[in-house]
């Protein structure tokens, strides 16, 4: 290493050297000079090259200088030359080069899956990697790149170094790319043909590009993160970009031989899409989170947890596509594959067609994926005959096909859960677990019956689950999450939104906050003063409030005037705007008084969509999104990418899982809490060329409601404490103490329950046996300890799935109570609730109305604002307690104190039995897991053959639903917003 003085210590070229140093002292480099090795119409090191295939494949060189004799490297140049320009540089060291007569050349030896075979790694360690300073590399100018560093002679990553000393950082590295290297008519340059990444790097940062397109080039960060935000950590003795070039305690470098060569081999991938070509070269964390999840997979074997946090933004899918990939090629010491096949799983009822292709296209052998697109019978197949990466949804896994797998115990399968909350705790993630671990024989002792039940719901050795996800909820945390060294569980890796927001990936949508304040003053239109149950006589009176033509015009005009004077110009007048509403009515209504309004102001330039599901009765007029919108529902996300629309009102629909980078501004009128407003929120956080703020404006909430919404997830998200799991114990006892429950009964239940195949005798028989306690409940005349021990039932049920999965409990008594409370809660009657009188619309007047703004600015969390999540401690067994009756001017003045109010959880009551009937763990775990406008459809089917069922001896009631549309439609709504409630809660 060259010395210095005091005079030059300083410079930037020391830096340099210390790079380059580091590289061949500590990471097996060559030193390269440019004069003397570097061809610059081919942007080669042929001196390498050569020497690497005279080195490794003699027998093949041998037979080239047969052949070709004194041009035998000039031909070896022309196919290379070829090669690089047909297809990406990392491509070419894959696949290597074939010439005449059949001489294959390897350009590059990958590392082996195992080290059982010496010639494997022996050629791997033949690698050439190199590095050169100060390369001049056009024919052109005299510009050099400061690094370029090669793999057997071929360029794979340029650097600009830059100096804090000197006044200088990593984004005057980045405008020099842009400035000063042109990639036109520059092979080292050229995308797909030269080095495959491009970094700019100072001291303590480091970003990259795999295309320049000089002013247009675009960088990424390339950090490990910072105490939980942007940037890198200390290291002691040396640069915080350290490493990039050398192996830290709990990093092994960038550069270095193993993970330089896994990123060109296994990372690495060309993406088309529409004519559009991308390279995508991984960033930090989606590289650090796959090779410290198969390392640890690789120690300690299958049957291991791990949940990756990773923000909105983190490029997820991608995540997901290179941990299946190369989890299935994972092998132990033995050279034995580790899984036998990756399991990618969703709860949406629809396959993200995003992470499909995704997946599909990461795929370097043809037929390895898997896509379960058809019905239960394709995956049952799949899975039994061995399929390496299978893409399905949980619910397939909950069928009778699936019921039928035997023998896969044997096997190791890698469980990859796309959007992990809580979805892995009910019927059909307990199906998966019995598919995947079901042995071919069986005991004929019950209680050994019970036990394996038992033992089926918890820890599985043959299966390692990888929950991905950037908002955990606490079941999330205590299934996925590793013990820290507080004893709580936490998340086994980490990009966290605040990361992900500093570092620009997103942005953030809290930084420009408004909201509004409505007030309403209502009046009495009838002589009468009848009485009335509080809630549901609130709710029909804010419905009334937020649906009348003066609230809706006077809102109405705030977004519209908002949206032309703050929005409307940003991208280049291509800004959109969504408006979120309560209710598929409410969308409809906006909808209409948004179009009349822009009609009216003759505003040209504005046109809106809106989007809801099925069939709704509107002022005698039955409304669909196609008739509304004028084209089909499918075409409506491509429309609104389109110039012709710039807002689009939505309910239920689109608020999750719709990305377009073009929404600025989201104008929200609907009560937003936890993870529900965050996700809604996230709708505008995609990032976009031009596009650096957000606006929001809020009717409903607070500026407070939604920081504290948002607190949890903006860090490491965290348990203040570990779920005290004993509590199962308390609700056995008070349940098992129950006058209604019997334990002779519940032994004589489960002994028939677990015998083994059933007949419908035997269902006759088990629901006899139950009927029992049924009777005795019926029997009962306290309505508030029926309806307390109803609920005790129901927090039973739900936190026994969550214990069993979390810990191997053993015993057999807790399984039989599980499976004997399963029947015991769908027979027990509902609560009987009288009918009440409805208030109408023709009873009330809105007087007044106005709208006055309220907080404006940033809502924005900043570093340690984050709040923990609370154990499981809270369980839904409190007595029910009747509501007094008020008369509609008490609820009237009740309603003009508070300004306003949203949908109540009680309306309809008639119908509870119906919706509780229907809401088993499979349809709950359908309606937590995916957006409103895809389950509904299947509850409501479901609820219209329930109430059909209810009503049988109720001939008004019965014509009602069958003749009433949309009364039928009022009832359906209600419940499913209900069942929706339930579903998260639960």
């Amino acid at each position: 290493m060259t010395p210095h003085t005091t005079a030059d210590i300083h410079q930037e070229k020391v830096f340099e050297e210390h790079i380059v140093a580091s590289l061949t002292s500590g990471l097996g480099y060559v030193e390269r000079d440019c004069p003397s090795h570097y061809d610059t119409r081919l942007a080669l090191d042929t001196e390498l090259l050569f020497q690497f295939l005279r080195n490794t494949q003699p027998d093949a060189w041998k037979v080239l200088e047969d052949h070709y004799s004194a041009q035998a490297e000039s031909e070896v140049l022309k196919r290379l030359e070829k090669a690089l320009k047909d297809n990406p540089t990392h491509v070419v060291l894959r696949n290597g080069i074939k010439l005449v007569p059949n001489i294959q050349f390897s350009l590059c030896y990958f590392k082996p899956a195992s080290n059982l075979n010496p010639d494997l790694t022996r050629a791997y360690e033949a690698n050439i990697l190199s590095v050169m300073r100060q390369v001049t590399y056009s024919a052109k100018s005299k510009n050099a790149i400061d690094l370029v560093t090669f793999v057997n002679g071929i360029p794979v990553t340029t650097w600009e170094v830059k100096n804090l000393l000197t006044g200088q950082n990593v984004k005057h590295a980045e405008k020099q790319y842009r400035k000063d290297r042109s990639p036109a008519g520059e092979p080292l340059l050229t995308f797909k043909r030269g080095a495959v990444v491009h970094f700019a790097v100072d001291q303590d940062n480091v970003s990259m590009t795999t295309r320049l397109m000089n002013g247009k080039t675009r960088f990424l960060p390339f950090n490990r993160g910072r105490d939980g935000g942007a940037g890198n950590p200390d290291v002691p003795g040396e640069n915080r970009v350290a490493y990039l070039y050398k192996d830290l305690p709990d990093c092994q470098a960038v550069f270095s031989r193993e993970v330089l060569l896994d990123l060109i081999g296994r990372f690495i991938h060309l993406e088309r899409d529409g004519g559009k070509e991308v390279l995508i070269f991984p960033r930090f964390q989606q590289f650090d989170a796959v090779r410290k999840s198969l390392a640890d997979a690789k120690a300690h074997g299958a049957g291991q947890n791990y949940l990756i946090q990773h923000s909105a933004g983190s490029g997820k899918s991608n995540t997901i596509a290179w941990t299946a990939h190369q989890i299935i090629n994972l092998h132990d010491d033995g050279d034995q594959p580790l899984f036998d096949t990756a399991i990618i799983v969703t709860d949406r009822l629809v396959l993200d067609r995003q992470l499909q292709n995704t997946i599909g296209g990461f795929a370097q052998t043809d037929g390895v994926v898997k896509k379960i697109e058809g019905t239960s019978r394709d995956l049952k197949d799949a899975i039994l005959k061995g399929a390496r990466i299978i893409i399905t949804t949980i619910q397939k896994f909950g069928t009778e096909h699936l019921a039928t797998i035997s023998g896969q115990s044997g096997k190791n399968f890698a469980v990859i859960i796309d959007e992990a909350h809580s979805s892995q705790s009910g019927k059909a993630a307990q199906a998966m677990t019995d598919a995947l671990t079901r042995s071919a024989t069986s005991s004929d002792d019950i209680e050994d019956m019970v036990l394996a039940f038992q033992k089926a719901r918890g820890p599985q050795k043959n299966i390692s689950f990888f929950a991905f996800t950037a908002t955990p909820r606490n079941v999330t945390l205590e299934r996925f999450g590793r013990t820290g060294t507080d004893g709580n569980p936490n998340p086994f890796h980490l990009y966290s939104m605040r990361q992900a927001i500093e570092e620009g990936f997103i942005l953030d949508v809290l930084q420009n906050y408004m909201t509004y304040q409505a007030y309403y003053q209502l009046e009495k239109a009838i002589e009468d003063d009848p009485d009335f149950k509080g809630r549901k006589a609130q709710a029909r009176v804010a419905r009334f409030a937020s649906l009348h033509p003066s609230a809706i015009d006077q809102k109405v005009e705030v977004i519209v005037e908002h949206f032309r004077r703050h929005v409307s110009g940003e991208l280049g007048g291509q800004a959109k705007a969504m408006i979120v509403t309560q209710s598929r009515e409410h969308a409809l209504r906006y909808w209409q008084r948004l179009n009349d309004y822009i009609a009216a102001k003759g505003y040209s330039d504005l046109k809106a969509l809106v989007a809801f599901s099925g069939d709704l009765e509107l002022d005698d007029q039955t409304w669909t999104e196609e008739l509304a919108n004028g084209f089909a529902e499918t075409e409506l996300p491509k429309r609104f990418d389109t110039d012709e629309y710039q807002i689009l009102v939505v309910a239920e629909k689109y608020q999750t899982g719709f990305d377009q980078p073009k929404l600025v501004a989201m104008y929200a009128d609907k009560k937003l809490a936890g993870l529900q407003a965050v996700q809604t929120l996230a709708r505008l956080n995609r990032i976009r060329v031009g596009k650096d703020r957000t606006f929001v404006l809020d009717f409903q909430n607070t500026m407070e409601e939604i920081k504290e919404a948002f607190s949890p997830f903006f860090e490491a998200t965290a348990l203040e404490e570990r779920t005290d799991l004993n509590q199962i114990y308390d609700l056995e006892q008070r349940i098992s103490s129950s006058t209604y429950v019997n334990k002779d009964e519940v032994e004589r239940f489960a002994d028939r329950f677990f015998q083994g195949e059933l007949s419908t005798q035997d269902r006759l028989a088990l629901e006899g046996t139950v009927r029992l306690a049924v009777e005795r409940f019926n029997l009962d005349e306290d309505e508030a300890q029926k309806e307390e021990f109803r609920q005790l039932l129901r927090s039973f049920l739900r936190f026994y799935s969550f214990v069993a999965q979390v810990v191997s409990l053993n015993d057999a008594w807790l399984e039989k109570l599980y499976a004997y409370a399963s029947w015991l809660s769908r027979l027990l009657p509902s609560r009987e609730v009288p009918a009440d009188i409805m208030i109408t619309d023709d009873m009330l007047s809105l007087s007044a109305f106005k709208l006055k703004k309220g907080e404006e600015g940033s809502a924005s969390l900043v570093a340690g604002e984050t709040t923990t999540l609370a154990p499981i401690t809270e369980f839904g067994a409190n007595a029910y307690t009747e509501e007094e009756e008020r008369s509609l001017s008490e609820i009237i003045d009740s309603f003009n104190d508070r300004h306003g109010t949203s949908f109540s959880r009680e309306d309809f009551l008639r119908f509870e039995r119906v919706t509780r009937d229907i809401m088993n763990e499979e349809m709950t775990e359908m309606v937590r897991n995916n957006p409103a406008d895809v389950v509904y459809n299947a509850f409501s089917q479901a609820f219209f053959q329930g109430m059909v069922k209810m009503f049988q001896q109720d001939n008004e009631m019965r014509n009602i639903v069958m003749t009433d549309k949309d009364a039928r439609e009022q009832a359906t709504r209600h419940f499913f917003k209900r069942a929706q409630r339930q579903a998260m809660e639960a």
